[in-house]
């Protein structure tokens, strides 16, 4: 059974740094694209970073680009999302989710590209 598991949300003050896990079963990220997105209640998922695990090529969202960094453990089959000066504005609920690879560079943020999605984890960061 293919399934995602999220993990390392909490409550950070802003400045700090958190790190998620994601961790499949059932099939390796090694053979997928894999993305991390996030959603605030009354909004669109929207997506954060993606990893081809296959080349390892990363792409971020403007808004967390030169603070988030996504990677991936093919020893443990989990995708990272460490998250340093985190600000207010970057609370949300945070899913990773797997794509039958290939993902165009088009579509790698968007959230109708992915097929398999985590339960999510809260990330609230406090001002």
């Amino acid at each position: 059974q293919v399934r995602l598991v999220e993990s390392g949300g909490g409550s950070v003050q802003a400045g700090g740094s958190r790190r998620l896990s994601c961790t499949a079963s059932g099939y390796t990220f090694s053979s997928f694209t894999v993305g991390w997105f996030r959603q605030i209640p009354g909004q669109e998922r929207e997506g954060v970073a993606a990893i081809y695990g296959g080349s390892l090529r990363t792409v971020y969202a403007d808004s967390v680009k030169g603070r988030f960094t996504i990677a991936l453990d093919n020893s443990k089959n989990t995708v990272y999302l460490q998250m340093n000066s985190l600000k207010p504005e970057d609370t949300a609920m945070y899913y990773c989710a797997a794509a039958p690879y290939y993902v165009s560079a088009v579509g790698i943020l968007r959230a109708s590209t992915y097929y398999d999605w985590g339960q999510g984890t809260q990330v609230t960061v406090s001002s």
